[in-house]
């Protein structure tokens, strides 16, 4: 299931085997929700810890991986193929994930074997110097950096990366590094890219030094986990191609890609001059990987199950175990052993319109009546993923996990915990009018919702949308909905990439993520100082009281689940774990088995 990274919004139960994908999307246990099954790459200890790492930790080579060796095919099954490999057009989870291979940038993370990250520099030495209260940043580049080519990559091809997002033609990328250089969100007004020649005056060279310096018009103190976003990645400029990079991109990494049939197949093999040395996050054990576009879940994991063939050093490389075949998975000891699992980095939710449900009183009864043990028995129960009780999801730094709601321990929901507050605001019999995307999922979803709302003391209007036109009709602001079912997941693992998109009220308009349509001044104003707090620690302790402040005084959301994906590999792949950015394999992790 394809799941992209622009704007977050995630519109499907991947753990149900839903078959629906609206907008598009991008932890292990995590200590997040009721503990589910399995965990971060199999594992139960992931902490979902994110850090920044020093420059000895951003010093190749990457650490080795016990029982690792090099050489052999790595064969990705997926039903989609990479929709785009120029970086800067890049926004997809499933995209990054493969760029990962072959796109490097400033910096990037550096991840653990039990799923826990660290931002280190990639290209850069480090992970960055922040001056200026965070309005200025500089990175200096390693020595040995080198194109597929043999030619040196430079700071000139960092700074062309950054300045091809400006271009006309780069649209489906970020635009947060873009923002903060020009202090315009309609940047390309201000500058359009570096084609004619010019230069954005807001990033300083220092050739000899092999230093890039951002001078921001506006303080962002996690600039440093901005960059490390795949639509920041360095491109050549004297191989820039323009429109046509995306078909044939220069790689900085482990890999180069020699073949590309679309929706086929892609083949990429070593990049020989990538130097191990100048990369701490990348182990490229693989001699190749090829890579198949078009099985969609259920026949990959029946290939997978069969284990015969090539399909022997396969996995499932983004589409997860469909719900009819996961309990045959986990319940056959040497069909689980072949699998991995995480939970995508996101919060699974319903949002509250707040500007037809005022009273805090109404919303927080609807967090009390809301029944999630139900819900995630037809996604497919614990493997689905984790009950979800705040706003963060578990992978954001300095995210504490609260619940506010008794969602843990009552779960089916507490009907006579709302209907007390339901009678205390005056509102027993409220109306409740609750919209979904239709699919084979949600049409199961909303016959529980519906009797939990009729439980607790609410009238329920149940809104049927089409699938297709789903998002333009709860991202209107004079919608006719009290409650709507939603999802959000972080562009970098701090608590600003979830709380300014969703609740800041100066983003409320159509077709805006604020579907609750929130709009208050403390938090409005907590959004802009927390951003400005250049203390990760600091950051994060700040992020998760604002998470805890809004569901106990505002209610604006029903958190829902923390969802779980299982992936399947054949018996000759090596060190399959979870990525936690991007809900996929870790591929230049892998390894073939001997």
């Amino acid at each position: 299931m394809s799941l992209s990274r622009r704007n977050f919004i995630i519109a499907t139960s991947v753990a149900a085997g839903g078959s629906l994908v609206l907008s598009a999307c991008s932890s292990g246990d995590a200590g997040g929700g009721d503990g589910g099954t399995g965990g971060h790459g199999g594992a139960d200890t992931y902490t979902g810890t994110v850090t920044v790492g020093t420059k000895e930790d951003s010093t190749g080579p990457a650490p080795e991986i016990e029982g690792a060796r090099k050489g052999g095919t790595i064969r990705g099954i997926s039903p989609d193929d990479f929709s785009h490999l120029d970086p800067q057009r890049i926004y997809y989870a499933w995209n990054s994930a493969g760029g990962n291979l072959f796109i490097r940038g400033l910096t990037g993370y550096k991840i653990a074997q039990d799923g826990s990250m660290k931002l280190v520099g990639d290209l850069a030495t480090d992970a960055g110097t922040m001056s200026d209260g965070g309005k200025t940043w500089s990175f200096t580049l390693k020595d040995g950096l080198k194109w597929e080519d043999g030619s040196e990559l430079t700071v000139e091809d960092v700074r062309h990366g950054i300045e091809r997002g400006f271009a006309a033609f780069t649209t489906e990328g970020a635009s947060y590094v873009q923002a903060a250089l020009t202090g315009e969100s309609d940047f390309r007004k201000v500058y359009k890219g570096p084609y004619d020649g010019k230069h954005l005056d807001s990033i300083v060279l220092d050739t000899a030094k092999k230093s890039i310096t951002f001078k921001l018009k506006e303080a962002r103190p996690d600039l440093n986990f901005t960059l490390a976003m795949t639509s920041y990645g360095a491109v050549p400029v004297k191989h820039d191609t323009k429109e046509k990079y995306d078909k044939d991109p220069v790689s900085a990494g482990p890999y180069r890609i020699s073949k590309h049939t679309v929706d086929k197949s892609m083949t990429m093999v070593r990049n020989e001059h990538w130097d191990p040395a100048t990369d701490s996050i990348r182990n490229a054990y693989p001699d190749s990987f090829v890579f198949e576009f078009g099985p969609e879940a259920l026949q990959s994991t029946d290939r997978m199950i069969a284990d015969s063939g090539d399909d022997q050093y396969a996995l499932q490389v983004y589409s997860g175990v469909p719900a009819d075949r996961i309990q045959k998975v986990l319940t056959t000891p040497d069909l689980k052993a072949r699998s991995y699992n995480g939970l995508l980095s996101s919060t699974y939710y319903y949002a509250i319109n707040t500007r037809r449900i005022k009273d805090v009183k109404v919303r927080q009864a609807l967090n009390h009546a809301w029944p999630l043990e139900q819900i995630r028995t037809i996604y497919g129960g614990p493997s689905a993923g984790d009950y979800a009780t705040t706003i963060l999801s578990p992978d954001i730094m300095g995210r504490e996990k609260f619940d506010v709601y008794g969602k843990l321990k009552k779960p089916q929901g507490d009907p006579e915990a709302a209907k007390k507050l339901l009678k205390e605001a005056g509102k027993l019999g409220q109306k409740i009018v609750y919209a979904f995307p239709q699919s084979p999922t949600y049409d199961r979803t909303k016959v529980v919702i519906e009797n939990a709302l009729k439980k607790a003391g609410f009238e329920p209007v149940l809104k049927p949308l089409e699938s297709s036109s789903y998002y333009d009709q709860a991202q209107q602001i004079d919608n006719q909905f009290d409650v709507m079912w939603f999802g959000w997941g972080a562009d970098w693992p701090t608590g600003y990439t979830m709380m300014q998109p969703l609740f800041d009220g100066g983003t409320i308009g159509n077709g805006s993520n604020n579907v609750s349509q929130l709009n208050v001044d403390w938090v409005n104003e907590a959004i802009k100082k927390n951003v400005t707090i250049g203390d990760p620690k600091e950051a994060g302790k700040a992020w998760a009281e604002l998470d805890r402040r809004i569901m106990e005084e505002l209610a604006p959301i029903i958190p829902e689940t923390y969802q779980r994906r299982f992936h399947m590999y054949g018996s000759k792949v090596g060190n399959t774990v979870f990525d936690p950015l991007y809900s996929a394999a870790i591929l230049y992790k892998l390894y073939v088995k001997a």
